[in-house]
């Protein structure tokens, strides 16, 4: 399958939208639209989808679409199933091309509706709803649900994860990845994009420019890219200068004159390289140091118990480390805000002990802090909270924070949310505190203010605790994570993304669940805090080993429960034998009850062997046997036994 754009324009309302772009789409790929609100990205899906058409080319060759045969389009927009009466049910099945109730193809149509209605995060009991009573989020989910049910051969996604919780995009990443014709999609979730995406177009200036790869390909090979064209733009004016100057001192000598001429119809012939558009996001280079380097422990919790008064959400017990960047994860309610006040002091420890390291100074950021009002420009407003720093160390570090030019002389009362957010982090981050607690810091930011604060929080050396319902920007952010769920805190301390593919593994029973308990780091982390004197009695354990030694344990004790359960049903088994045996003596020979099934023991034994299974194959890997020496080798071993 294959569909292509060729040199296209569209205009609407007399304005040029896209200009003689190219685009295609080849077989199943997976394509992302990037590009700032009101670039376009819209019009082009509404383009490939057949609601708008090119302006008329007499340059062009042909229509300017073409397609090796005729395709099947389905697009889901922003506003979906706005003024539809019908249920879910009456909705979807509409859309069943099978006409007879016994049908194989109804039966198979069915059985995948039952599983993206329930893996879209609906309930059964949903199908009977009319699709009026649902939410906007709730009816884009039916409406998307319903494409994918026609699988059309160029699926068009316009913000699909909007609305959407993190359970159900994940399952969507996952749908779309192995969903077997072309999807092209726009939207601001990056790490959406990172996941499902082969290839990206960016929509800049009303062109498009094809980059192989996710989203986080496409950013680095476009700052790469950048980099070449900013060198050889530079080196070109400074050729220009050059034959400039020669042509200025020769052009009125008469010796001179002819070198001159043919100098200046060089200039002229010369092929000019286009200033580069510089990136709207500044990546930060060097360090963000903290002004007071603090203790090695920034914060202890012992069987921390946080919530309020009488309602406990759960209780941990954690030692963060001077430097660790961790994110909190979990569903809403699980106390995660309540963590971060309690850790700041705001909120007092409904048990346990909570408390700081030597020399802590904490920066805060809620969705309060932005809550700023002032008729002060925003150079004004900074330099206010800085007085040491003069006018051009403002505006320079403002700059940084994409406050460039006008926008540093705005008033701080006319900046949306997002921007009076980034300027309370810029504060934060320039007064330099050791221990930085975050609560969505990027919320209602756009894409290049988030990439702008990612690489100011990697920069920064200081401690981070933070919540964010951005993936990306946890996947670049957090070194480890901390998982709040029933009531429990569990801490993995491999990264985000690495969290993810062990829970996909443990969903497909691959592995043991890769989770440690934050008492266990504790742990791990009061091990290596050994002084340096006693570590001939100790030495220290590198955080790999020390998750080799936690993986064999949990196998282990996986072992140890399967092989305790198994038993205690054979003791209950053995009660019940005699006590039938005995009941039962004139009615049934003994060698009969002796022979009956173990139905109740058979799956706990099953259980057991494959946790020893497990066991094995992590031991196994763990200390893999050595290779066997080759023949040569047994021949060099035996002559040098007979010259001996």
């Amino acid at each position: 399958m294959k569909y292509q754009i060729t040199d296209g324009t569209v205009s609407l309302g007399g304005e040029t939208v896209l200009s003689h772009i190219d685009f295609e789409i080849q077989g199943a790929q997976k394509i992302a639209v990037v590009g700032r609100n009101g670039a376009g990205k819209t019009t082009l899906l509404r383009l490939i989808a057949g609601e708008l058409e090119l302006e008329r080319d007499d340059r062009r060759q042909g229509s300017g679409i073409c397609c090796s045969r005729k395709l099947t389009i389905g697009m889901l927009g922003q506003q979906a199933l706005l003024h539809e009466e019908r249920t879910v049910e009456e909705y979807l099945m509409s859309r069943c091309p099978a006409e007879g109730l016994f049908d194989r193809e109804r039966f198979e149509y069915e059985r995948e509706y039952d599983c993206l209605f329930t893996g879209l995060g609906f309930k059964k009991e949903d199908k009977k709803r009319p699709l009026s009573t649902f939410s906007g989020g709730e009816r884009t989910k039916a409406a998307l649900a319903g494409l994918l049910l026609e699988k059309p051969d160029i699926l068009l996604l316009d913000e699909p994860t909007n609305h959407l919780d993190m359970e159900t995009v994940q399952w969507l990443e996952g749908y779309l990845r192995n969903y077997d014709r072309a999807v092209v999609m726009v939207s601001h979730d990056r790490f959406f994009l990172d996941r499902t995406a082969q290839i990206v177009y960016e929509l800049e200036d009303r062109k498009l420019t094809k980059y192989p790869g996710n989203y986080t390909a496409y950013r680095e090979k476009k700052r790469k890219d950048y980099e070449l064209q900013k060198k050889a733009y530079i080196r070109q004016q400074e050729e220009i200068a050059r034959q400039e100057e020669l042509i200025r001192r020769f052009k009125n000598k008469p010796a001179k004159a002819s070198f001159a001429r043919s100098r200046k119809k060089m200039l002229e012939r010369m092929e000019r390289v286009e200033a580069p558009r510089e990136d709207t996001a500044h990546i930060f280079t060097g360090e963000i140091l903290p002004a007071v380097p603090g203790s090695k422990w920034v914060l202890e919790a012992e069987h921390l118990k946080i919530g309020y008064e009488g309602h406990p959400l759960l209780e941990l017990s954690l030692r963060m480390r001077k430097g660790q960047k961790i994110a909190l994860l979990g569903e809403n309610g699980a106390g995660k805000t309540t963590f971060l006040k309690t850790a700041a002091g705001f909120l007092p420890p409904v048990d346990g002990v909570c408390s700081l390291g030597n020399n802590i100074t904490i920066g805060y950021f809620d969705q309060y802090s932005s809550a700023i009002e002032s008729e002060q420009t925003v150079a004004e407003h900074f330099s206010e909270l800085f007085p040491s720093l003069n006018q051009k160390e403002v505006r320079t570090i403002l700059g940084s924070y994409l406050f460039l030019g006008k926008e540093a002389s705005r008033k701080v009362s006319s900046l949306s949310g997002g921007e009076k957010a980034r300027l309370v982090l810029a504060e934060l981050l320039q007064s330099r505190p050791n221990f930085l607690i975050l609560d969505e810091p990027t919320n209602h930011m756009d894409i290049q203010a988030r990439e702008t604060l990612e690489s100011a929080f990697q920069a920064y050396q200081g401690t981070i605790l933070f919540v964010s319902h951005d993936r990306y920007f946890i996947r670049q952010v957090a070194k480890s994570v901390l998982i709040f769920e029933g009531a429990r805190a569990m801490y993995y301390p491999f990264g985000y993304e690495h969290y993810l593919e062990r829970l996909e593994k443990e969903k497909e029973g691959l592995s043991p669940a890769a989770r440690i308990q934050a008492e266990e780091q504790a742990l791990i982390a009061g091990l290596k805090a050994v002084p340096r004197a006693e570590r001939h009695r100790l030495r220290e354990i590198p955080t790999e080993e020390a998750y080799d030694q936690w993986r064999l344990k949990m196998a282990e004790d996986a072992m140890k429960e399967a092989a305790g359960q198994a038993e205690e049903q054979m003791k209950v088994w053995e009660e019940n034998r005699l006590k039938r045996l005995w009941e039962q003596a004139e009615e049934q020979p003994a060698s009969a009850l002796e022979a009956q099934p173990l139905e109740d023991i058979a799956p706990l034994w099953e259980k057991w062997h494959q946790a020893c299974m497990d066991w094995y194959e992590i031991w196994s890997e763990l200390h893999p046997e050595p290779e066997a020496p080759e023949p040569e080798k047994f021949a060099d071993l035996e002559s040098k036994e007979d010259a001996e």
